[in-house]
């Protein structure tokens, strides 16, 4: 393995590490989304989830269908 390689493998895992600070993100998001509806601790946790997973439905949709596109072209 020469050293453009590596050096190009390790570019390609620091991106994907990146996708973590997602995650943080969308709970924060869900967490307010859920809040600005609801008063009780338990509605909004319950709303949260509920919009947490929609949004990973979404979001895997959305991957599901740039991946197969990929291979179309």
């Amino acid at each position: 393995m020469t050293l453009g390689t590596t050096i190009a493998l390790l570019g390609q895992l620091t991106d994907i590490a990146r996708i973590w600070y997602a995650l943080p993100l969308l709970i924060a998001i869900s967490l307010v989304y859920g809040a600005t509806r609801h008063e009780r601790a338990k509605e909004v946790l319950i709303h949260a989830g509920r919009f947490l997973y929609w949004t990973f439905i979404f979001f895997g949709i959305i991957l599901g269908l740039v991946w197969f596109g990929g291979y179309w072209n």
